[in-house]
């Protein structure tokens, strides 16, 4: 179990679940929240990141929009609510927020490595970190509309790594080839292909959720951080 914490943003005070592991932790890691709030699979996210050494820290990133949204991905009342959030959310200021949240966490590590993990529109916002703010690491899972915002791609001077569903219902073949091609040429980036998953193939409950994938996805984030941040 975590603890929610405040932290202070450049426009106002927002919260952020945190998750301590047993010992002493090895770095500190940001999760950056799908479009359905800080809830239970991001903070379950949280948790994992403790379980593995690190300081784990999922900000709520709605929350100029409203603050706590924990909702759901199983009915179509929360779906529509979440679409809502993430048409009107300014990424602009999440990324502000998440340097925030860095600059939080780094206090709170010995080392003072921070990396970051994002999930769908954390994604985007993962490698939005990684072309945008000081973190030492970042990790994108499935992220939608990367291909936007390749313009930045020369900026990324820390190592990023990018999990991509191959056949993901909000990023077409064609948007993953431009971003493949956009990054191809930056040595700190990491792509890695999931042929047969769709989006979201690692958020646990989903109806795309794949666990062997997931595991394999995981396992490769860990990796990632271990030898990156520790």
């Amino acid at each position: 179990m975590g603890e929610w914490v405040q932290i202070a943003g450049p426009d106002g005070v927002f919260r952020a679940y945190v998750a301590r592991p047993t010992a002493t932790p090895k770095a500190a890691v940001v999760a950056i929240q799908e479009i359905f709030g800080v809830n239970a699979v991001m903070r379950g996210k949280a948790d994992w990141l403790a379980s593995q050494g690190f300081l784990g820290v999922a900000p709520d990133l709605f929350w100029r929009l409203e603050k706590d949204v924990d909702i759901t991905d199983q009915s179509e009342a929360e779906w529509a609510k979440a679409m809502d959030l993430m048409k009107r959310f300014d990424i602009e200021t999440g990324v502000k927020d998440i340097q925030a949240t860095i600059d939080h966490a780094r206090s709170l590590v010995e080392c003072g490595k921070v990396g970051a993990v994002g999930y769908c529109l954390g994604g985007l916002l993962a490698y939005l970190t990684a072309t945008r703010t000081d973190a030492d690491a970042s990790v994108g899972y499935y992220g939608v509309n990367i291909p936007n915002f390749l313009g930045e791609a020369e900026n990324i001077r820390q190592p990023l790594m990018l999990h991509i569903a191959g056949k993901d219902g909000f990023v077409d073949k064609a948007a993953q080839k431009q971003m493949k091609d956009g990054l191809a040429a930056n040595g700190h980036v990491t792509l890695h292909d999931y042929p047969e998953r769709d989006h979201a193939f690692s958020r646990e409950g989903g109806k795309n959720y794949d666990a062997a994938d997931a595991a394999t996805a995981d396992d490769r984030t860990i990796a990632f951080f271990k030898a990156n941040l520790v």
